[in-house]
């Protein structure tokens, strides 16, 4: 999908820092998911970076801080996705509920913000993850693939469900 049409179908339940309003970013991407598993579940995969790995192929080297076994408030933590070395702070957070961090390249100012909102639907939970870039990196990345940021969720929260539905 566009940055347009998912700009047309974000979530309003989503808590933007100012800097990082969809509307003026440039980049966002807004993916969503029902998965057949109680919201709880769900969370626990996604806290758990250091094995996002084993199933989530977009994500490599997740370096904790030493005794950090889950992401937590105000964690900060090193990865790579999207062939990017990326350092992460965790600005929202409320268990089986509201996940939100900063992403930037080690050393400079957050440029993209990446949330994680989860509402029981029943049995099942709707796992809504929106991310939005500003600064000249997201621009370029706008212009030369403006589709990928979409993607890569898509396929986060596909191998999210496998994950958490037990396959």
């Amino acid at each position: 999908m566009t940055m347009k049409q998912d700009l047309a179908t974000r979530s309003n339940e989503i808590h933007w820092p100012e800097r990082f309003n969809p509307a003026t970013a440039d980049l966002f991407a807004h993916n969503e998911l029902l998965i057949n598993a109680s919201c709880e579940k769900v969370w626990s995969h996604i806290v758990d970076a250091s094995k996002w790995p084993q199933w989530y192929p977009n994500s490599r080297d997740v370096v904790l801080p030493e005794g950090t076994k889950v992401l937590g408030k105000d964690t900060t933590w090193r990865w790579s996705t999207f062939g990017l070395s990326i350092e992460s702070k965790v600005n929202e957070y409320v268990p089986h509920a509201r996940l939100g961090w900063y992403g930037y390249a080690p050393g400079t100012q957050p440029s993209f913000y990446h949330t994680w909102y989860l509402a029981p639907r029943g049995a099942r939970c709707l796992v809504v993850t929106d991310e939005a870039g500003v600064g000249k990196d997201a621009a370029h990345l706008r212009e030369t693939d403006e589709t990928l940021l979409h993607r890569g969720h898509d396929l986060w929260l596909a191998t999210l469900k496998w994950v958490c539905e037990g396959n």
